[in-house]
């Protein structure tokens, strides 16, 4: 470790952290410059930590943002970039490079660490910007990671290129602005997912269940203005993936009906629309083939 073992940051209310990625697939300053404002900073109210996984810091710096902590085995980060980050009082947390985990994750860790101090019933919050792409085992992890019991007390938000993502918790929804026709997309994390309740969106969900693994979800569309996600039991992973809008005006209505609260059906019972021991997995849902529903009347 370099530099001082107190950070002066530690009842933060919010932590910033930054974490690398594909160059390639790294955001213009100008598309992350409102997410950070909207993220932390003076002007927010309350203290702002700021890690850094390895690389994350030169997306740091590049963005102006000072770093408070670099964790890692800095094995991407430029040395002139670490070097900065020294002279202006960021503590390094240096690991070696065979690890059990991922620089990220290692990130994690030291966030919930820093922030056991926080006081006066304030839910901190984590919000991660990296560049998104790159390894497909990675990425996955990532979000298996922003969605893992142990930040469970956090209000957790991410932006990994031009994707947005957000973990919704009970007691702990999300709001969420996007033009009409922005893609969402809705995705069970670590088992199901029970009494969703969703609204701005074209295909609304009212006290719905989703089984672990459905994309009974996937590629739903806002009506414009604000859009809100909540559940009563389980975690999901709100995605906004930022490719483009949707294009379903032009496709045929269903023959059937939508239904917009599906339940899980436990192994020879009824739906219940709560957890089960072990729920079914073959035909969990009443309707969930239909990927393109009809959308309710206005």
């Amino acid at each position: 470790m370099t530099g001082d073992e107190q950070s002066t940051n530690t009842t933060a209310t919010r932590v910033l952290l930054f974490v690398g990625g594909d160059p390639e697939f790294a955001l213009p300053t100008d598309s992350d410059r409102p997410l950070l404002d909207a993220s932390g900073g003076a002007e927010a109210g309350g203290a702002v930590l700021v890690v850094a996984a390895d690389s994350g810091l030169d997306r740091a710096l590049v963005l102006g943002v000072s770093v408070d902590h670099v964790v890692g085995d800095m094995d991407s980060v430029s040395p002139r970039a670490l070097e900065a980050a020294v002279r202006s009082g960021a503590i390094v947390h240096r690991h070696e490079a065979d690890k059990d985990a991922t620089d990220l994750e290692l990130a994690l860790d030291l966030a919930v660490e820093l922030t056991q101090t926080v006081t006066g019933g304030r839910i901190p919050g984590i919000h991660v910007v990296g560049g998104g792409g790159g390894r497909l085992d990675h990425l996955l992890g990532d979000v298996m990671l922003l969605a893992a019991p142990r930040l469970a007390a956090f209000t957790v938000t991410a932006r990994f290129g031009p994707a947005r993502l957000a973990v919704v918790r009970p007691d702990l929804p999300t709001t969420f602005d996007g033009s009409p026709g922005t893609v969402v997309s809705l995705l069970p994390i670590h088992g199901e997912a029970y009494g969703v309740t969703t609204t701005g969106l074209r295909w609304a969900l009212t006290d719905g269940d989703l089984a672990a693994g459905t994309t009974r979800a996937v590629s739903n569309e806002m009506i414009g203005g604000p859009a809100t996600v909540s559940l009563r039991a389980g975690t999901l992973a709100v995605v906004l993936p930022g490719t483009g809008t949707g294009r379903r005006n032009g496709i045929a209505p269903r023959t059937g009906p939508y239904d917009p609260a599906p339940r899980l059906v436990p192994e020879g019972g009824e739906p219940t629309g709560e957890p089960t021991q072990q729920p079914s997995r073959a035909g969990a849902l009443h309707d969930e083939a239909d990927v393109n529903p009809e959308p309710e009347e206005k």
